[in-house]
């Protein structure tokens, strides 16, 4: 094998089609254009993205649904069985924080009921679900708002 012999392989490369060179080429006259309209027209055969030729376009035309809310993610959540972890005593949002049980992007904190609750505690300015107010006041706590 030599570099002056190397070629591709049979029909990897195909040439250019010319067009507009003549009526015996078979893309003679209009080049295979078509006649007239914007797609025979230099620089204008591009149409937007979700253009349907002036119709009311598919998403103009579907239903919006949906909505996200943005101060979602601004709520921590914590279980009782991860305040059980904790040394009994006042618990507030900055404890919790010093625990990492609530992320760092979080703005407010809510207990949930879920697992079981052994020890004492006063809860101080952290939000509760029912459930969750019941089981602390059930082990000898206390929720303040």
């Amino acid at each position: 094998m030599r570099l002056n012999t190397l070629k591709p392989a049979d029909g990897a490369r195909t040439e250019r089609t010319r067009v507009g060179r003549g009526i015996g080429s078979g893309l003679g006259k209009t080049a295979g254009r078509g006649h007239k309209g914007s797609f025979a027209r230099s620089g204008k055969g591009k149409i937007k993205a979700g253009f349907e030729g002036g119709q009311m376009p598919m998403h103009m035309r579907l239903p919006k649904i949906g909505f996200r809310s943005r101060t979602a993610g601004d709520t921590a959540e914590v279980m009782l069985y991860q305040l059980d972890k904790l040394e009994a005593g006042d618990i507030d949002f900055a404890a919790l924080r010093a625990a990492k049980l609530v992320h760092s992007t979080a703005k407010r904190a809510k207990i949930v009921a879920k697992g079981e609750l052994s020890k004492k505690f006063v809860l101080k300015g952290v939000a509760a679900t029912a459930g969750a107010k019941a089981a602390i006041e059930a082990a000898g706590g206390k929720v303040e708002e």
